[in-house]
């Protein structure tokens, strides 16, 4: 075994509007770090997590069995590792809560630093289910859409039906990520449970020609029906009321020329796709908007092609 390592694995937006559960995309310059070392003691154990600020977190767990980081690294290691043990140190750069997959990113930069550990390290698109045990346990439902663009970089299609396998979708090009954070929490798994269990056949049909349409957009680069196809009918108006900012945010952003605007996962976070030339403009637009409702904010501009999690230094 080496020395100790450190893993950085980016944030994400979850559902991308027209794939609930299903779709995800990482972001550039934003994400958390987990640095692990082997220990002569059997089992994962973390010695700190640090916040933003670079402080010890005031209430994220170091208990092993209660932070998604060391669930998904115990998952992996109980599998390839050896009988000895590896510490954890949780670095967040992601806030809490906040619809960028938090939880995601701890849980996917813990397996790639332990992965980086083991004699004979595993393909980085091997280590999703061991990550997926620590997001499984942060929301309370198993699913992809950030754990998997998190890990591997861009634009993802994750439906429950085809994991462990994924579908790396091509980026258009000329297109970027725009997301605005408030100093808002929604709490994901609260947000789940509280969803409509029906839908009508109107509303899934009209999901599901959006979703189809947007992954036919996105194949094509074809930047007008990206513009016709980014809706959500189903998730969106039930999660929107959570955000007080986010109908003046989103019509901000498509006044700014955004190509379609929604919730980033259960939000509080925004994000829209823009052209390019327009992104910075249409970021700034959603900064003031939310502002201007008394909220503060930060929002960060991504290529659509971000690369995923990957060791440093």
């Amino acid at each position: 075994m080496s020395d100790s390592v450190t893993a950085f694995a980016p944030a994400s937006i979850g559902n991308v509007a027209v794939g609930f559960d299903m779709l995800g995309l990482a972001l550039a310059d934003v994400g958390d770090r987990v640095i692990a070392r082997p220990v002569p003691e059997p089992g994962i154990t973390i010695a700190e997590v640090r916040g933003l600020d670079g402080e010890i977190h005031p209430y994220l767990s170091t208990d092993p069995e209660q932070n998604t980081a060391s669930i998904a690294a115990k998952a992996l290691w109980e599998v390839h590792g050896t009988t000895a043990g590896v510490e954890l140190k949780v670095h967040k750069g992601v806030p809490l809560q906040s619809g960028m997959g938090s939880s995601a990113a701890s849980a996917v930069a813990a397996v790639v630093a332990v992965n980086a550990l083991l004699d004979e390290p595993l393909e980085q698109e091997k280590l999703l289910p061991y990550a997926l045990e620590g997001e499984k346990f942060a929301s309370g439902a198993l699913h992809a859409d950030n754990v998997a663009p998190s890990l591997l970089g861009g634009l993802i299609l994750c439906p429950t039906t085809l994991l462990p396998e994924v579908v790396r979708l091509p980026s258009p090009p000329g297109v970027n990520a725009v997301l605005l954070h408030p100093e808002l929490q929604v709490n994901t798994a609260h947000a789940r449970r509280g969803l409509s269990k029906g839908y009508s056949m109107d509303q899934w049909l009209q999901q599901q020609g959006y979703l189809a349409g947007f992954v036919a957009a996105c194949a094509s680069g074809d930047i007008d029906l990206i513009r016709r196809s980014l809706h959500d009918v189903v998730i969106e108006p039930q999660r929107a009321a959570a955000v007080p900012c986010f109908e003046d945010v989103k019509e901000a952003a498509l006044r700014a020329g955004a190509l379609g605007c929604s919730l980033s996962g259960s939000g509080p976070s925004i994000f829209a796709l823009g052209e390019e030339r327009k992104a910075r403009n249409i970021a700034s637009a959603m900064e003031q908007s939310c502002r201007s409702n008394g909220i503060g904010c930060q929002s960060w501009v991504s290529p659509m092609n971000a690369q995923g999690a990957r060791l440093e230094g």
